[in-house]
């Protein structure tokens, strides 16, 4: 049989979905078997990931995934999965989880990175890791676990990236993809290796942390009770891909040889940067600042994170909650309709991190900046739109400035690729050509 397939299972912080892969002749199609929701929920203990529910709904993707391919008549070789960055759980030495994984909006992790500041300082941090300012960051989040819970990690064999966790579970091995394990802050740049003298002077224990291994690695096969719920045939390769979903995206890029090219990875967040060969530490990309998150084939994805639809997604869920409910398709039609620069706003305040009350907050922004207040739903969605077009004018322009080149076009990748009107206000917003 000359078709191959593979099965992707994609999650978002927002959806998730399983995707088969054909390659025939050269040639990839693709087939979504199932799609999902999800979302965060908050416990006495913080802001946390409804795991089993996100691992229920992966075992229905394989499942729906494994039918579909039969009647197509392929078989599906490997698996592999990605997500949002940063966020991880903890397994004992039995393989049983310890706690839920908190989400990256957690509240509780500030505090652990101005203490980290504070320990080691912000220029030591960045020149031993690369990787721009976050307070969701990996390392802060550790740091906060152990605030909570003196004796936690008495009790935890490893620490596991989101999609590191999901491949244990289909294998029983637990390992660190390179790429997921670059958005950490707890990695060396330079080596791709875990940055151990400095998570010492911070006192993370080191025996927490996994085998970091390379896109592409195959971890094993599928254990025997996977098989028989899913009904993959029993041994199926895992195959870890750029388990960071930008990782991948920013993978798939169909750029042109030669050709200087920047990119936006566009979802709930908005990843904006250059890939590169080498790291780049300068204090003015840490000024920025931009992050050096590990890629495919050892090259850096070199960018800045910006809060992308994410606005707009929270403004959905609160008009929902009032009772009016709109699919995306319709915010984005009643944002054209809208009037064009009635207010804009920082997408990065601290202000639009967490969860809740999205146009109210919008609103205060636009009051304390003495601009005019969004009044109908296509306001907060125009201003939402017009502010992440403007937002990547200005990275383009500090992406440009610190590596000392001109990018003339701009590849939009990831599901924000769909909103046609925020992909016309970025191309108008920064005078290049945009390919989605």
């Amino acid at each position: 049989m000359s078709k191959k397939a593979y099965l992707a299972i994609d999650l978002g912080a927002e959806s998730g979905r399983a995707i088969v892969g054909v390659l025939d002749g050269g040639k990839l199609s693709l087939q979504e078997c199932h799609r999902f929701l999800h979302l965060p929920r908050r416990t006495p203990s913080g802001l946390h990931w409804n795991l089993m529910g996100l691992w229920g709904e992966i075992l229905e993707g394989v499942k729906k995934s494994v039918v579909w391919a039969r009647e197509a008549g392929v078989t599906i070789g490997s698996l592999g999965v990605d997500t949002w960055g940063v966020d991880c759980g903890y397994v004992g030495k039995s393989g049983e989880v310890i706690g839920l994984p908190h989400c990256y909006r957690d509240e509780r992790n500030v505090a652990a990175m101005e203490g980290a500041f504070a320990a080691v300082g912000k220029e030591y941090l960045y020149a031993e890791t690369g990787i721009q300012f976050m307070a969701f960051n990996t390392l802060y989040q550790v740091l906060a676990q152990q605030t909570a819970e003196e004796k936690f990690f008495d009790v935890v064999d490893k620490m596991l990236f989101i999609p590191d966790l999901f491949h244990f579970f289909f294998t029983g091995r637990a390992v660190a993809e390179s790429s997921i394990a670059s958005t950490s802050q707890m990695v060396d740049p330079k080596s791709g290796a875990w940055a151990t003298g400095m998570l010492e002077r911070l006192g993370v224990p080191l025996h927490i942390l996994p085998e970091i291994v390379e896109s592409g690695a195959d971890i094993g096969g599928v254990l025997p009770w996977v098989a028989k719920e899913t009904g993959c045939d029993e041994g199926m390769k895992v195959i870890v891909p750029a388990s960071h979903d930008t990782g991948s995206a920013v993978a798939a890029v169909p750029a042109n040889d030669g050709e200087e090219w920047c990119y936006v990875s566009s979802g709930t967040w908005s990843l904006m940067g250059a890939e590169l060969d080498e790291p780049c530490l300068s204090d003015a990309a840490r000024d920025v600042p931009f992050t050096n998150e590990g890629g495919v084939g050892g090259k850096i994805r070199f960018l800045k994170n910006i809060a992308g639809l994410w606005l707009v997604q929270e403004c959905r869920r609160q008009f929902e909650r009032e009772g009016e409910v709109y699919d995306y398709a319709e915010l984005t039609r009643l944002a054209g309709e809208a009037e064009a620069f009635g207010t804009l706003v920082d997408p990065g305040h601290e202000s639009f991190v967490s969860p809740g009350e999205m146009p109210s907050k919008m609103a205060a922004f636009a009051r304390a900046t003495g601009q005019k207040e969004p009044r109908s739903v296509g306001e907060y969605v125009r201003c939402a739109l017009e502010s992440l077009a403007f937002c990547y004018r200005q990275t383009l322009e500090k992406l440009e400035e610190v590596l000392g080149k001109r990018f003339g076009v701009m590849h939009i990748v990831g599901g924000g690729g769909r909103n046609g009107l925020l992909n016309q206000m970025t191309a108008d917003a920064i005078g290049r050509r945009v390919v989605v």
